[in-house]
């Protein structure tokens, strides 16, 4: 048996299970599997890796991908150069190998998403591992950004700091917190989402719930809105990639 799987500290949110699940299925590979596990603490992991020989690759998710970092014997340099691993390899002479396919997953999606040319600039709300991945990915497409958080480090912006004037300047706004995931559906980042206009674009990493309480409150006003979904699957298939090469 050939085991996969994604750790994380909550897990019922996720729909990587299903997704792997339907993609062995589709392949006719009987003999692979994908498992969540939780992990109360990322001191779980060496034990974890103990208790499932058979592992051959896993997937990594809040708020463990700057944290399993020290449990890894090497990062390859998409994980070096984003700060944050969200795919772990497992070699042939078992050495844990992190990378960041996040950061494919976003760019991708993102440059399908947005209108040729678009010439506006972001805000990133939060400052966590989905964060770096998107913060390396609009840097790649030249657009300039902010980082919010409720306590920025360095340059940044706070809640706060977000007037009505800094949105207009900022037509692009990607949520990589993980306030409207299921099952606190009702929860949104804390925007003056009444300065939003026709002409912003909401870009939001969470896909469950397919819409969030963000992505509504920006629709309601005419802000064009996408969920995390697609880059999930891009960021996905380039794990899969990764553990088959």
């Amino acid at each position: 048996m050939r085991e996969f799987g994604l750790i994380g500290r909550t897990l019922r949110h996720s729909f990587s299970q299903t997704y792997f699940s339907q993609k062995f299925d589709s392949l006719g590979l009987a003999d692979h599997q994908y498992g969540l596990f939780e992990l109360s603490s990322i001191q779980e992991f060496p034990d974890l890796i103990a208790q499932h020989p058979n592992l051959y690759g896993l997937n990594v998710t809040i708020p463990y991908k700057e944290k399993v970092w020290p449990f890894l014997s090497e990062v390859a340099p998409s994980a070096a150069r984003v700060g944050a691993v969200n795919t772990i390899e497992f070699t042939a002479d078992g050495r844990l190998v992190g990378h960041n396919t996040d950061m494919i997953g976003f760019r991708d999606s993102l440059r399908n998403w947005l209108p040729a040319g678009f010439q506006g600039r972001a805000l990133v709300l939060g400052s966590g591992g989905g964060s770096k991945a998107v913060e390396v990915a609009l840097r790649d497409l030249g657009i300039g950004y902010w980082v919010v958080s409720r306590n920025p480090l360095g340059q940044g912006l706070t809640y706060d700091d977000l007037t009505p004037e800094v949105l207009q300047e900022h037509t692009l706004i990607v949520n990589t917190t993980p306030l409207g995931t299921v099952p606190d559906v009702h929860e949104c980042p804390p925007i003056p989402y009444e300065a939003l206009t026709s002409q912003h674009f909401l870009y939001d990493l969470i896909y469950n719930p397919r819409e969030t309480e963000f992505m509504k409150r920006g629709q309601a006003i005419g802000a064009q809105a996408k969920n995390g979904f697609e880059m999930l699957c891009i960021q996905a298939e380039e794990a899969w990639k990764i553990w088959n090469r």
